[in-house]
């Protein structure tokens, strides 16, 4: 990984981005969906925002799971603005879409091995994905999408809201129910990210993340178990790169509270990651928080 991933500065979302400075490289960051992950909705405008809060609890070092000496830890807290369009339109018999992702961060570092203090807000890396299709069945959804991360946040410091580099991220997953009343579900949802240069010439490795999600419906709320893999799976090239790869599992809880008279969807989560590895540069280990709004329009 690059060195100067090891800011813990990202990008949200869908979800998606904001948070990954402070985890493996990449743009995305896995936990920011849960249950039922890989079912598209219905043709319509939604608005998600996703609110996170990353702390790092400790660097692991380069190529391996051991901390870092000292005290090393920090928060990113990020909202994450996504606006998805659904038509009734179909391509290869899939609803047919279309979504974007504005970041907002705010980092703050206290990284004594590297010797790194400080704390910066700003709007970080945006998103534009110009396909979505969702496919539906009697018990079972499925998802294909792709799109780009611009390198428009601002970058040059650890806490620096932007990555530095633009990402191609393509997306896969499936939801299945166990029951024909769909109160029973378990879903994943992977991406694959294919990352760009810095300028400087360095290009973080691609990077795979893979959610989960088991929910079942109590009354008009679903809880479940959920977590998430995220696997570097190419080297980094360019200067200061090595053939270690970075990596990190975690796992945690949701509930989903719909209120469908006002068309609005609550979700809470909680992840712990148990395992963390770094890559050519130090990689973060901490837990994450996550609160989501969505709404119908």
């Amino acid at each position: 990984m690059n060195p100067v991933l090891t800011r813990a500065a990202a990008a949200l979302l869908l979800a998606f981005g904001a948070l990954s400075s402070a985890q493996a490289a990449g743009h995305y960051v896995p936990g920011v969906e849960g249950i039922q992950a890989a079912s598209v909705p219905p043709p319509g405008v939604y608005y998600l925002g996703y609110m996170v809060n990353y702390s790092i609890d400790s660097l692991r070092a380069p190529g391996s799971s051991d901390d870092v000496p000292l005290k090393n830890t920090g928060t990113v807290s990020a909202l994450a603005n996504r606006l998805v369009w659904i038509s009734t339109n179909k391509v290869l018999g899939a609803d047919f879409g279309m979504e974007t992702i504005v970041p907002v961060l705010r980092t703050s570092l206290t990284f004594n091995a590297p010797g790194i203090s400080e704390s910066k807000s700003g709007v970080g890396d945006v998103y534009l994905g110009p396909v979505v299709l969702g496919w539906h069945g009697p018990r079972w959804d499925a998802v294909a999408a792709a799109g780009v991360w611009l390198n428009s946040g601002s970058d040059g410091t650890p806490a620096s809201p932007g990555n530095g580099y633009k990402s191609t991220m393509l997306t896969g997953g499936a939801t299945y129910y166990f029951d024909e009343a769909k109160s029973f579900s378990g879903s994943a949802l992977m991406r694959y990210e294919i990352n760009g240069r810095t300028s400087s010439g360095f290009k973080p490795g691609h990077q795979v993340s893979l959610e989960w999600g088991f929910g079942k419906g109590v009354g008009p709320v679903q809880v479940g178990l959920v977590g998430y893999d995220q696997w570097q799976v190419s080297d980094d090239s360019g200067a200061g790169a090595t053939t270690k790869r970075s990596g990190r599992h975690a796992v945690g809880a949701e509930v989903v509270y719909p209120i469908m008279s006002s068309g609005v969807i609550l979700k809470a989560a909680a992840y712990k990651e148990y395992s963390a590895k770094g890559g050519s540069g130090p990689e973060p280990k901490g837990s994450l928080v996550r609160f989501t709004f969505v709404k119908f329009f």
